[in-house]
């Protein structure tokens, strides 16, 4: 009986080992419905359909963000100048929204524009770190220093509003749907078509063991460069997402972005050393973040207290999943 008793628990374990392995974001989805859970027992409004609205909307940029941060966290990278693409990308489309007129094409236009400088940040970095081999935490930070500059040269001071067509087409529903729905399920199938390229398999394969991809006949400098870029595509519409919910321009509005992604892809299940991890933890990741903050404010915690609060909820929730996850992996 016993021998049956320790083999069926082995089973169990074993099987729960198999299911995070496989899907490392479950610890992350746990901790997501706990704070859902929470934020509604202590402010049933928080589970209307507008306050969902609501959350989705200011948190879609760290979500973005977060994806982004996981396509240079597979490969074992890191890129601490997200936050400054942000903001850069943010006053370069307020800024010529502004000089073109703020008419349709034209905010469309400026978009373009926006993207394709999140896009050359990108490829900016790639070439530093995987081109130059220098080290990523180093390179990073330097290319944040020099994007935080560009963006301050672009536009020194902050509050230039953005176009009326901009923010409510953002703020808007069509179809009795909000549009910020709309732009989670173009991402999520974007996400998707990525998900199945050999690109995401390839950085996985490069994190995990960089000699051995090399030696099986993966480029690897030109993989990891593409893992800069999609960060820098990714960035680029965070910051479409940031300049719609805030209606104006902020040279410094991505700062506090930057260390909010990385824990947003450890809560998810990623490995910083790389070669593990899931876009899908990683959006999670970012709605704890949001439902963190919600719940320290609903639970009525005085102003001055909050930031520690925070600080420290995430900290538990990070503890949290990381253990669970080593744990699978041993």
């Amino acid at each position: 009986m016993q021998q049956i008793a320790s083999s069926s628990s082995a089973v169990r374990e074993g099987g729960l080992k198999s299911v995070l392995q496989r899907f490392p974001f479950v610890p992350a989805l746990i901790i997501l419905v706990a704070l859902v859970a929470l934020n509604g027992f202590f402010e049933p409004r928080s589970l209307s359909f507008g306050s969902i609205t609501g959350l989705v909307s200011t948190y879609l940029a760290l979500m973005l963000l977060a994806v982004a941060q996981t396509y240079v966290v597979y490969a074992g990278d890191i890129d601490l100048s997200v936050g400054a693409i942000v903001s850069l990308v943010n006053v370069v489309i307020i800024v010529l929204m502004e000089k073109w007129g703020g008419g349709g094409l034209t905010v469309l236009a400026a978009c373009l524009v926006g993207v394709l400088t999140g896009i050359a940040c990108g490829v900016v970095n790639g070439i530093m770190i995987a081109g130059l081999r220098l080290q990523a935490i180093v390179a990073t930070f330097a290319t944040s220093i020099f994007f935080t500059g560009l963006a301050l040269y672009v536009l020194p001071v902050a509050g230039t509003p953005a176009p009326e067509a901009y923010w409510l087409t953002y703020g808007g529903t069509y179809f009795g749907i909000p549009f910020v729905f709309y732009v989670v399920a173009a991402v999520a199938l974007v996400l998707g078509i990525l998900a199945r390229m050999r690109l995401s398999t390839q950085l996985l394969a490069v994190g995990d063991d960089a000699m051995a991809a090399f030696q099986s006949g993966l480029p690897v400098t030109l993989i990891r460069i593409k893992g800069y870029v999609l960060c820098g595509l990714f960035s680029a519409l965070a910051a479409l997402c940031v300049t719609g919910d805030t209606a104006s321009g902020d040279p410094l509005v991505g700062g506090k972005m930057t260390l909010y992604s990385v824990a947003a892809v450890v809560l998810g299940g990623s490995a910083l050393s790389g070669g593990a991890g899931t876009v899908t933890g990683s959006v999670i990741g970012a709605l704890i973040i949001g439902l963190i903050n919600s719940l320290v404010f609903f639970v009525g915690t005085p102003s001055e207290w909050q930031n520690l609060v925070q600080g420290l909820a995430i900290l538990i929730a990070l503890m949290a999943g990381v253990l669970v996850s080593r744990g699978a992996r041993a």
